[in-house]
């Protein structure tokens, strides 16, 4: 009995790997989110569809497919929370990719990822201290954010400007990868801006407390994040084990309030290291968040 106890076990075992490594982690989803964020002035609602942690690899995948599907649905506005390499031979894939937004505005900031190619590393080391980042390689990101740049990407790393939507004017600020303690929050002018702004939107890779603290302190209305991959492995009834920073474990994914006023949305995420190439009951993602006057707020779909 207990020979057969332990080969169901291994059974069971093996055929969850199987189907996170070839299932679902190609089993990409658009997730709908409606989030009451626009201020008075706001002229419109504003469509933004949320991209991160795309990990792409030197050749063209079922991401670019799925990216490119996601465009179709004509977004204003495509925030990419970083990570988009997966490999430093990645840039030219990646930029041929992010090359056509069908007219939408793009806006990014980078993930550990865009400077460091990803390296092997025990999995339980996510359960552990955070003080500690192992990365392989430095990859050419000059070259990556020059291409964005002529692309028509603009870039918010540590960095705040007015962009120009459909709806309006909106104030936008980007912090550094805190993964990599780049977030200086000290280089930017935090003069609070004048009225008229449709809303205030924060763009920063990993959603360390820090981070977050630094906008919810400063009245901005919502902040995009990617890097937890939503746990990546989730257990149901559970949810996330490990975010891959200090964020509480509930909000590891998905839209959710944080501080005093603020709200936050975390990307699950479009890919996966090279190095664990599984996903389990935490499919790979991009969101199409509609952010609009609170009257109008909708529960969250795929």
């Amino acid at each position: 009995m207990s020979r057969r106890i332990a080969g169901a076990a291994v059974g069971t075992g093996l055929a969850t790997l199987a189907y996170a490594a070839l299932v679902e982690r190609r089993w990409y989803a658009l997730r709908h989110v409606t989030l009451p964020v626009l201020r008075a002035p706001a002229e419109r609602p504003l469509r933004v569809l949320h991209l991160s942690d795309l990990h792409l690899p030197p050749w063209r995948s079922p991401v670019h497919t799925f990216v490119r599907r996601c465009l179709v649905q004509h977004p204003d506005v495509v925030v990419l929370t970083g990570d988009i390499l997966g490999h430093g031979r990645a840039i030219q894939p990646a930029l041929e990719l992010l090359s056509d937004r069908r007219g939408a505005l793009g806006i990014y900031v980078l993930g550990s990822n865009d400077r460091f190619e990803p390296a092997p590393k025990n999995p339980l080391r996510y359960f552990g201290p955070r003080d500690e980042y192992v990365h392989g390689e430095p990859v050419d990101t000059a070259a990556l954010t020059a291409g964005l740049a002529d692309a028509g990407w603009q870039r918010f790393d540590n960095r705040r400007a007015t962009v120009r939507t459909p709806a309006g004017a909106v104030d936008v600020a980007g912090l550094g990868d805190p993964h990599l303690r780049a977030d200086h929050p000290e280089r930017i002018d935090w003069t609070t801006p004048a009225d008229g702004f449709a809303t205030r939107l924060g763009l920063v890779h990993a959603p360390y407390r820090r981070a977050l603290d630094v906008f919810d302190a400063r009245g901005f209305d919502v902040v995009f994040a990617g890097h937890t991959h939503g746990g990546q492995v989730r257990v149901p009834g559970v949810g996330a084990l490990v975010a891959n920073c200090d964020l509480p474990l509930r909000l590891a994914r998905g839209p959710s309030r944080y501080g005093s006023d603020l709200w936050l949305h975390v990307s699950a995420g479009a890919g996966q290291s090279m190095y664990a190439p599984i996903r389990f009951w935490c499919r790979p993602e991009a969101t199409m968040v509609d952010l609009v006057q609170a009257r109008t707020a909708r529960p969250p779909h795929d």
